[in-house]
Order: structure tokens, then C-alpha cells, then sequence
């Protein structure tokens, strides 16, 4: 669920940026290991359709780890992303990332081995808009965040069902 900083929670007109921030979890249908390498930026390729399609910068050739830098086309943007934590000992990742005169986001992917088979996955992002004019924006991402949490599900563990 977005949260609003405390002064743009007034019902009348927004004097400074917002801040959203959306959590959800999801169970992926694999071990832990096998889950991680799919929210990296190029392994995310794999289950998240034709809309990512991240164009690596660092580095080259392509891997996931941490400080990779790669631009993404969101809409008619486009932001630079950096993954500023790739830990797989403890199953943490966060990236940040930047669209000009717009905002600026961070996700945290936390996740939580539940059996042999079986992964918690905890995510948040935070969105800060970079001006009062890009308020409306960022409440409209923070808004298409709440249901990222079932496609993101679904699409990974429909993969996972086509190559085990």
C-alpha cells in the first residue's frame, strides 16, 4: 500500500514532492538460490515479458552483480539504474534508479527461503518525486506497484513450471 508523506496526505492541493512507498510479498516455487538469480537485471529477462529489456552499460559482457549500471525505457522515459546491492549470502538486492526531472526509486528485494522448494519474496519501492509537477507521476507508478505483486508471481512461477 503507497504512504504518502505526512504533508501531502491533506485532501487540498500538494506544496511538495511526494513520497510513495508499496510493499508486497509473493511465494516463488523454487530454492532460494534458484529465485535469486531471477531478480537480477538480466535474469529478470527471463520471466518479465517483452517491457524489460534492460540495455546493460556495466558491464560487459552482462552479468548480475552488484554495480551494474543499465538504462530502461519506462513509458516515454528513461531511467538509469544502478544495482547498489547484489548480496547472495544474504539474499538481499536493491536497485536505484533515475528518471530525469521526474524521480527517483529505490526496490529492496528481501528473500526468505520457506522450504526446499519454496521462496518468500519481500519488495518495496520507494518513489520520490523531483518536483510538485511530477507529483501526479509518481502517485500513478506508486499505483501500478500494488499490482505488480501478483503479475510478478504468476509470470515467475509459470516460468519455473516451463523449464524446471
Amino acid at each position: 500500500m503507497p504512504v504518502l508523506s505526512p504533508a501531502d496526505s491533506d485532501s487540498g492541493p500538494t506544496t511538495s514532492p511526494v513520497h510513495v512507498r508499496t510493499e508486497f510479498e509473493i511465494t516463488v516455487h523454487a530454492p532460494c538460490r534458484v529465485a535469486f538469480s531471477l531478480f537480477g537485471p538480466d535474469g529478470e529477462r527471463s520471466w518479465a515479458g517483452s517491457d524489460w529489456n534492460p540495455q546493460i552499460v556495466y558491464p560487459s559482457p552482462a552479468a548480475d552483480i552488484q554495480g551494474t549500471v543499465f538504462t530502461v525505457k519506462h513509458g516515454s522515459h528513461h531511467a538509469v539504474w544502478i544495482n547498489t546491492l547484489f548480496d547472495v549470502e544474504s539474499h538481499h538486492i536493491q536497485y536505484a534508479y533515475f528518471i530525469a526531472e521526474v524521480m527517483v526509486t529505490t526496490i529492496n528485494l528481501t528473500l526468505f527461503p520457506l522450504d526446499s522448494g519454496n521462496t518468500k519474496v519481500s519488495v518495496s519501492y520507494e518513489r520520490t518525486a523531483l518536483s510538485v509537477a511530477a507529483n501526479e507521476q509518481v502517485q500513478q507508478f506508486g499505483a501500478a506497484d500494488r499490482a505488480r505483486g501478483a503479475d510478478w508471481e504468476k509470470a515467475i512461477n509459470l516460468y519455473l513450471q516451463k523449464h524446471p
